[in-house]
């Protein structure tokens, strides 16, 4: 049986991806500090005996000691700090896990490999925000110059520069994938499309900022985990693998496109529930937009949730899973985070 380390295993997208390769028949070792929650809602129930968790930080070199236990074939890393607004409250937070973290498993990988003279297969999960803002009917591939704005997408870019070098100098096994905004079951409640949810329930006011014309290029999680699985199996060492749907959309149209959902759902909406326009992040990038023709062509990927029927299927799981909002400290999630200047 494959064994894979999971980095950030308990974070939305590491969750999702730990059940779905579990239900692949990997044994799979999840490695996370628990740093906003105590465990994953999504991994509560686990039951397999194809699967470890350790609670530890990826800047801890004991990972070379799960390495050296389980010899894995592979390690998923998504330890990550990830929302925008908290890199700039925080930026420090992100420069130590985004980068620290990742040298990190760069050098345990490196140590291993010298002591066991074998490769880990390391898959390196990035983001499209490295590539900056984009004008109308603009897309970035592979090749695309980066060019990030935020102290999150720096710390992301940085840790894919450090990625290629140690590919180059040291002769590691890694491939990069830059994905467009996720969502889906189980998402923390700061993102976007959770944030509405919550509110959509909790009869609150529908946070938009500035104007909602923001747009960006939204993938189900289930068709992201896909992806990283394709680029897993057949990606080429040291290359980047865009993963993106080509459906771009407007915080604003968003929004209204899930309030009709929730009508369709017959689902009463309270009195307070209205799109409220608030100041806008600083920096604030307008356009995302992925070519991700290399991964469709090159390893046979693409998406097949349709996004409307995805986020019906999203907004149902957070209906029926309302007591998720409550494993979360409402100081830390419900709270306007990155106009600390």
């Amino acid at each position: 049986m494959k064994k894979i380390v999971i980095t950030g295993g308990n974070g939305f997208i590491g969750s999702n991806l730990v059940n779905f390769l579990i239900k692949k028949k990997f044994f799979v070792i999840n490695i996370d500090k628990n740093k906003y929650s105590k465990g994953s809602y999504l991994l509560k129930n686990i039951k397999s005996k194809n699967y470890k968790f350790y609670n530890f930080d990826i800047n801890n070199k004991k990972i070379l000691k799960i390495f050296t236990q389980y010899q894995p074939d592979a390690i998923f890393n998504l330890a990550a700090e990830t929302h925008v607004d908290r890199s700039i409250d925080s930026p420090k937070d992100f420069i130590y896990s985004n980068i620290l973290g990742t040298f990190n498993i760069l050098e345990q990988i490196r140590n291993y490999k010298k002591k066991n003279k074998k490769k880990i297969r390391l898959i390196h999960i990035s983001t499209d925000e490295v590539y900056g803002d984009l004008k109308k009917n603009e897309r970035s591939d592979e090749k695309y110059s980066y060019k990030p704005s935020s102290p999150y997408s720096a710390s992301k870019a940085s840790a894919d520069h450090l990625i290629k070098s140690y590919v180059r100098t040291y002769d590691i096994d890694a491939v990069i994938s830059n994905c467009c905004n996720n969502f889906g079951p189980g998402q923390f409640p700061e993102k976007l499309i959770p944030t509405l949810i919550f509110n959509i329930l909790n009869n609150k006011p529908l946070p938009i900022y500035g104007k909602g014309l923001n747009s960006r290029e939204w993938i189900f999680v289930e068709d992201h985990c896909k992806g990283l699985f394709k680029i897993f199996k057949k990606g080429k060492k040291g290359e980047s693998y865009n993963i993106g749907t080509g459906m771009n959309i407007n915080n604003l149209k968003l929004t209204k496109i899930l309030l009709k959902i929730i009508k369709l759902n017959k689902i009463k909406l309270g009195n307070k529930v209205k799109i409220k326009f608030v100041k806008d992040r600083p920096g604030h990038d307008f356009r995302y937009a992925l070519n991700s023709n290399k991964i469709k062509k090159k390893l046979d990927w693409k998406p097949e949730d349709n996004f409307i029927s995805a986020l019906n299927k999203t907004f149902n799981w957070y209906y029926n899973n309302q007591n998720f909002f409550k494993t979360f400290s409402k100081d830390k999630f419900f709270r306007r985070l990155g106009l600390r200047l």
